[in-house]
């Protein structure tokens, strides 16, 4: 997000007529009080402050203005800001007690109706005033950034509050200007410009004297982490500060502010792994304590971070993550899925909170946050169907808003899935329509996987097959960071073999030999090795010997069948090495649960292609699911269940 430049705190211009009115207005109700100082001119202050070349061109006459007069306290008293020109006595009713003006302050709702308020005051304390700019933070950000950050930035009162703060910050409470510097950096002000570098050397300043308590650390921590460059050696220091308080007294806000600087200082996490373990082993105490805001910020920092040891923590917080679903904003819940997938957790329960909260609110839903819920969904091969059906209504509808990288996060699931929602037909369509207009607009690589995954459900994107299989297309996937490796190249090859055995229509430009691939081997569809040792006791049961099947065969076609038997004419067992009067061949899937969706009977794509094409290149396939022969005791049960699925016109086994 661009940060406002420097220029917008330029609080009188020469080009504003009623500079000098508003000079003398603004600093009678904002400037600092002081019985003990020699007044200093307000207009001298705001000379020096715009470097004005002609520094008398807009002096004005002292006695028209309000004098900026200090209060000369600690750093942990409080500051006023009010006064009048005469200095007269202050009367009772001009201070507002705190509590009443946080009341009312937290009761407005825009920023207009927060400037109001303020320029019905006389004085304020430093307290109520950084209050007020973080009131207006408040109501002008949002998940989507900053509303109208002309109207905040340009406001008279505004600019008042920020050149008193400015002037004075070395006479600020640490809670003053802690909270001004917050709210001002959520404002996203220029962190070059003066008031930004008059509070943040303050602070600074304050941090290496000693002068900051742990909330107040956490306040110059938080404001730093979200400047774009923060000062590592400032980060340090904190972190120091941080080390020599007690961790167990720690707040659920300090700690995450803890973790997140120890992001930043990612290069030197070896040194401080100590201080993890220990607030590892601290932050599992108060799990239950954490907000969605905090549960999800700590997961991002341990992904950072690289704790894989903090299995507990991770455990814990990844159950704690369930209740705050509906809660999380957009980039919280897309924090929570890359710790579920980087430490390869997975809660049913979670699944079925999002199966509750998507559908619901996928209208609403950031279509990046969309994108890592069916990355989440498809790389853990849960094939949630309420997800999936809100998915692609959210795709028919909005879709043309997406960029390339959602529009395949969008799709490619249902293909490595194999699943077809309702409106499959207007789905593609609509897919179709966009890849027509926007072609040239994708990556290599996201549009080899999209079109992939299409084929894998049996959806052929036939017009778009010249250009992958063009020489241009193929060099472009060669001159990528991944080159054609072996994703690359199965993938290529899946598309020739769909357009050869599927689309016998199809006349464009095949795939070159050289970029294909000699046998398809993924770790998805690899077999279950207990699984077919299993099946292979029961065909030597079955068929007496050995040598009449055989496993692990590599095929001509790119495919490795699991077990192969070959049939003469009459229907009898051939030896497996025998090549002469073949008349049947019988391909045995071996499908054990890494061939399917998580708690599901649904084939994953790339199996279900497999077997297809297996089919139409003449051999009879034979499913053999886990599903149906974990529960078969002994060899025999074994052997009857195999004859019926392969010879289920003759007689049982002897």
């Amino acid at each position: 997000m661009a940060l406002i430049s420097r220029k917008s705190l330029q609080f009188y211009s020469s080009s504003t007529p009623a500079s000098r009115s508003i000079l003398m207005t603004l600093s009678k109700r904002f400037s600092f009080i002081s019985e003990q100082q020699k007044p200093q001119s307000c207009s001298s202050v705001t000379m020096r402050m715009l470097c004005f070349k002609d520094k008398s061109q807009y002096m004005f006459r002292r006695k028209n203005h309000v004098q900026l007069r200090i209060q000369s306290l600690s750093v942990n008293e409080t500051v006023h800001l009010g006064g009048d020109a005469g200095g007269s006595t202050k009367s009772s009713n001009v201070w507002m007690e705190e509590q009443l003006f946080f009341k009312k302050l937290n009761s407005l709702c825009t920023s207009h109706e927060i400037f109001d308020f303020l320029s019905s005051l006389e004085v304020m304390s430093d307290t109520m005033a950084s209050g007020a700019l973080q009131r207006i933070s408040e109501v002008k950000v949002n998940d989507n950034g900053l509303k109208n950050p002309k109207g905040v930035l340009e406001n008279e009162v505004f600019r008042a509050l920020c050149f008193q703060f400015e002037y004075e910050s070395s006479k600020l409470s640490n809670t003053g200007l802690l909270n001004a510097l917050q709210a001002l950096v959520k404002l996203r002000v220029d962190p070059q410009s003066t008031v930004m570098a008059s509070l943040l050397s303050e602070g600074e300043e304050r941090l290496v004297k000693g002068q900051l308590t742990v909330k107040n650390l956490c306040a110059l921590g938080e404001s730093l982490l979200e400047l774009e460059n923060p000062s590592h050696a400032t980060l340090r220091q904190i972190l120091k500060c941080m080390q020599d308080k007690d961790i167990e007294k720690w707040s659920p806000r300090e700690m995450v502010m803890v973790y997140k600087v120890l992001q930043v200082t990612l290069g030197e996490r070896e040194q401080h792994q100590d201080l993890l373990n220990r607030m590892n082993s601290v932050t599992l105490t108060m799990v239950s304590q954490l907000s969605p805001k905090f549960t999800s910020a700590i997961l991002n920092s341990l992904v950072v971070l690289h704790q894989t040891r903090a299995v507990p923590l991770v455990t814990a917080l990844c159950k704690h993550s369930v209740k705050h679903v509906p809660y999380f904003t957009g980039d919280e819940l897309v924090n929570v899925l890359e710790a579920f997938l980087y430490f390869g957790h997975r809660e049913q329960i979670f699944t079925e909170a999002l199966e509750t909260h998507v559908p619901k609110s996928i209208f609403t839903m950031h279509p990046q946050t969309v994108s890592k819920v069916m990355q989440y969904c498809c790389r853990k091969m849960i094939l949630s169907k309420p997800i999936f059906d809100a998915v692609a209504e959210d795709f028919v509808s909005d879709a043309d808003t997406f960029t390339t990288d959602q529009i395949a996060g969008y799709i490619i699931p249902f293909g490595i899935l194999n699943y077809l929602p309702p409106n499959a037909s207007s789905l593609f369509r609509k897919l179709e329509s966009i890849l027509h207009t926007r072609l040239r607009h994708f990556q290599p690589h996201t549009l080899l996987n999209l079109l992939h995954s299409c084929v894998l459900i049996q959806r052929y994107p036939v017009n778009f097959l010249p250009k992958i299989f063009s020489p241009y297309f193929l060099q472009q996937l060669q001159a990528q960071p991944l080159g054609l490796d072996t994703t690359v190249t199965s993938q290529l090859t899946r598309l020739f073999l769909t357009a050869t055995l599927e689309c016998l229509f199809y006349e464009g430009p095949k795939l070159l030999p050289k970029y294909g691939l000699k046998a398809f081997l993924t770790p998805c569809s690899s077999v279950d090795v207990h699984l077919l040792k299993r099946v292979k006791t029961g065909l030597l049961y079955l068929l007496k010997k050995r040598i009449y099947f055989a496993s692990e065969v590599s095929t001509p076609y790119f495919y490795t069948l699991d077990i192969e038997i070959k049939l003469d004419e009459e229907g009898f067992v051939l030896p497996a090495p025998q090549c002469e009067e073949v008349h049947r061949r019988i391909a045995l899937c071996v499908d054990g649960r890494n061939r399917f969706c998580v708690n599901s009977y649904n084939l994953l794509g790339e199996e279900a292609i497999k077997q297809r094409h297996l089919q139409l290149l003449g051999y009879e396939v034979v499913q053999i699911p886990f599903f149906e022969i974990e529960s078969l005791q002994n060899c025999r049960k074994m052997a009857e269940y195999l004859h019926k699925k392969i010879f289920p016109h003759t007689y049982g086994p002897s």
